[in-house]
């Protein structure tokens, strides 16, 4: 993993140049903060292709070794072989695709594909057995978790993963209404925490509801370090991106705050960008280290938890917009290009999974 980290030495930082996601409602708090310190960056690293010729992917997860794929507006699930190759698992019935809606998060548990898509006026969490082995694997029958959730062209959330403590959370967006994030009674806007079977964890912070926090306006990335603390990247308006710790029943601020505001009441992002170096979605952990995908940026950004005010940019401007990042099979960063998603400048061959080559020696300069 050494190795892995100090491959990870990336391109120079660079304005990327595509909308990553439409205009919301407008923040209520003045702009009355400073950029972070710029990022550090050297050298490209090598890296090489594991699949390409996707069509608008969305997320990667693993059943086992096997990689799952979503594609946002096929709706399909692939599983991806170890030449490259890619089948079509199934096909998620009932999403309706439209602006930044579709097929969008998935896990894997037990056995099990969770889903998290757009359907007819709703956003919604499912769940299939997965069938079959690798190669042949196929989904069963649809069984509906969680639905409800805010719907719109633009601010759907969407990321789901499993934490350290086997409970299911899952990002939504304001879906393009700043009130749901303050709302209790609304799914938008929010972090939601399930069990497995979809029913409301006990413990909660609020008694009989799926809300963990609240006060978002578009998070699409989760991941949790070694000592089980739980990160969001999120989505801004037109002033901060934000990295931002969760906290159980913590209110994050949107609309009412964008970015550091300092304001009681309000949970402060560890750390913010502006949103044309970044448009944060997926994230990855590993070796004390968050790897997060950004979009409108096209670039990697790693944030080091031992001093989260400070961050080191990969890849700027190499491989279009970056949609996630996960660890693959062997402890390899993969990266989900998304240039084939109507807002990126798709190049042959997009979209692609991209690994660092980790046969490739380190530089001198680490």
């Amino acid at each position: 993993m050494e190795r892995l980290l100090r491959l990870l030495v990336g391109a120079a930082a660079a304005l990327g140049a595509l909308a990553a996601c439409a205009p919301g409602p407008a923040s209520e708090a003045p702009d009355t903060t400073t950029a972070p310190p710029p990022p550090s960056s050297s050298g490209p690293a090598e890296t090489r292709v594991v699949a390409e010729g996707l069509d608008a992917p969305w997320a990667i997860a693993f059943h086992g070794e096997t990689p799952l794929i979503s594609e946002r507006d096929t709706a399909r699930i692939l599983e991806l072989g170890a030449d490259g190759e890619t089948r079509t698992v199934g096909t998620i019935a009932g999403v309706s695709p439209r602006g930044e809606g579709g097929l969008l998060g998935i896990a894997v548990r037990d056995g099990r594909l969770y889903a998290y898509s757009t359907a007819d006026g709703e956003n919604r969490i499912e769940r299939y057995e997965l069938t079959g082995g690798p190669g042949s694997l196929g989904l069963g029958p649809p069984e509906p978790l969680l639905g409800g959730i805010p719907a719109a062209r633009i601010h759907n959330g969407g990321r789901i993963a499993f934490g350290p403590d086997g409970m299911l959370y899952a990002t939504t967006g304001d879906a393009g209404n700043g009130a749901h994030a303050q709302d209790p009674d609304s799914l938008g806007g929010k972090i939601l925490r399930l069990r497995a079977d979809g029913g409301v964890p006990d413990d909660n912070p609020f008694a009989g509801s799926p809300v963990y926090s609240y006060g978002h306006r578009n998070p699409q990335g989760l991941a949790w370090d070694d000592d089980g603390t739980l990160y969001a990247s999120e989505f801004g308006q037109n002033t901060w991106d934000e990295l931002n710790v969760i906290e159980a029943g913590a209110n994050y601020g949107w609309p009412e705050v964008e970015g550091i505001a300092g304001r009681e009441g309000f949970v402060d992002p560890v750390q913010q960008w502006r949103p044309a170096d970044a448009s944060p979605s997926g994230m990855a952990f590993t070796g004390g280290s968050l790897f997060i995908a950004n979009l409108r940026g096209e670039r990697l950004r790693e944030v080091p938890l031992d001093d989260a005010e400070t961050s080191t940019e990969h890849f700027a401007d190499e491989h279009g917009r970056l949609r996630d990042a996960v660890l693959g099979p062997d402890g390899e960063l993969w990266m989900l290009t998304n240039n084939t998603d109507g807002r990126g400048a798709p190049s042959s061959g997009d979209d692609r999974v991209i690994a660092v080559d980790t046969d490739q020696p380190a530089s001198p300069s680490d």
